[in-house]
């Protein structure tokens, strides 16, 4: 009788230790379909984003905004333009926040990953050139002198310009992850290399013009809003202006301040169309980014520009 006893309870646990290892096991497809539901656009109500650390501002105070009203909120990466786009063609992202025009390439990768898109506009910046506040001499640039510093070039501030003093110069800028970057090098560079202290953070190339006043950056129009109390704007002459212009919110909504630039995000398709939270979160950025644009020292578009995006979901 014992014996027999025995082996039932033996039998038993060999049972409940069999079913606890196939529950084990059952949960790993799960996991497994839950990461490339993303990829395929089936979000299951998640929402995720990535780019522009130049737009992430606007989206941040948008997001926080859309949590409190709405009690979910966004996943939003600050990788930076040009590694956002790579991860929104790999299907990880509903969507691209970019501080420069989708480039070809970009465009390309998309089409060839079957990955449709809608491009809406967030607000305006101006890319900024900046000096320290102890900087006395620099009063406007043109894009020519420009060039011949961030070229490297010019090793002094008087190979810039005759009257400015034979004192050396350390530039800075954002690195290659940033749209910032990209677009500096095409407007100013001619898609020439920059030549300067290139860094990923672009508050640590603010602190580096703040402590050098021989140094000189640029960075978004926030940036330097946030730090004007440091930092000088420097006045810039485009090559089709006859003066230089200091840039505003008016000469950045105008586009009269030749280093304006829109801010965008790119929306993926099939998330707008099969995510409903992804929807609703769209029609939200663009009914707040008027204000979200200016609480973070960036320049709204006219009501009605995203009045039209809104009309533009699906």
């Amino acid at each position: 009788m014992k014996k027999s006893m025995f082996l039932s309870a033996v039998l038993m646990g060999v049972m409940f230790i069999l079913a606890a290892c196939g529950g084990g096991n059952a949960s790993d497809p799960t996991e497994g379909e839950e990461k490339s539901d993303k990829a395929s656009g089936e979000t299951g109500g998640s929402i995720i984003g990535d780019g522009s650390s130049t737009v992430f501002p606007i989206m941040e105070i948008i997001n926080e905004e859309f949590n409190a009203e709405h009690g979910m909120a966004a996943e939003i990466g600050v990788s930076g333009t040009g590694a956002g786009f790579e991860r929104f063609t790999a299907g990880e992202t509903d969507f691209q926040n970019a501080s420069r025009d989708i480039k070809e390439e970009e465009i390309t990768a998309l089409e060839e990953a079957g990955i449709e898109y809608t491009e809406f506009l967030v607000g305006t910046d101006g890319l900024t050139i900046a000096v320290s506040q102890e900087n006395d001499f620099v009063d406007s640039l043109t894009f020519d002198e420009l060039y011949t510093i961030y070229s490297g070039e010019a090793e002094s501030w008087s190979d810039v310009r005759e009257d400015f003093p034979d004192e050396p110069i350390t530039a800075y800028g954002p690195d290659q992850s940033h749209g910032t970057h990209d677009f500096f090098k095409e407007e100013v560079m001619n898609d020439e290399d920059v030549q300067a202290e290139l860094i990923q953070d672009t508050n640590q190339v603010v602190s580096s013009v703040n402590s050098d006043p021989n140094s000189i950056g640029f960075f978004g129009y926030s940036f330097y809003l946030n730090n004007e109390d440091t930092l000088k704007a420097v006045p810039v002459q485009g090559p089709d202006s006859e003066e230089a212009i200091e840039p505003t919110d008016e000469t950045v909504q105008s586009y009269q301040y030749p280093l304006s630039r829109p801010l965008y995000v790119y929306a993926k398709n099939e998330s707008l169309e099969n995510n409903e939270d992804f929807r609703t979160f769209m029609e939200f950025t663009l009914e707040n980014a008027a204000t979200a644009a200016q609480e973070t020292g960036y320049v709204a578009l006219p009501e009605e520009d995203y009045q039209e995006q809104i009309d533009q979901l699906p």
